[in-house]
């Protein structure tokens, strides 16, 4: 049971970087350079696929961090 949650752990970490990147630069939200940071924007293919995959993974790591600590 903790083999899979490292892997799930490592799985997680992994996806979360392959995330894309909203916010291009911390200093263009100060300045208001980024005008597109908070307008709605859809995600599509592959970083919909990866989004998706990624809520899944965390489901999964919580639920059996949760099952190791109810049956230890």
């Amino acid at each position: 049971m903790e083999t899979a949650l490292l892997i799930l752990s490592i799985v997680l970490i992994a996806l979360v970087l392959l995330q894309s990147n909203k916010a291009s630069d911390a200093g263009q939200i100060i300045t208001g350079g980024n005008a597109e940071l908070f307008q709605a924007q859809k995600e599509r293919g592959v970083e919909l696929f990866i989004s998706r995959l990624t809520f899944l993974v965390g489901a999964a790591f919580m639920i059996i961090a949760f099952l190791i600590m109810f049956t230890a």
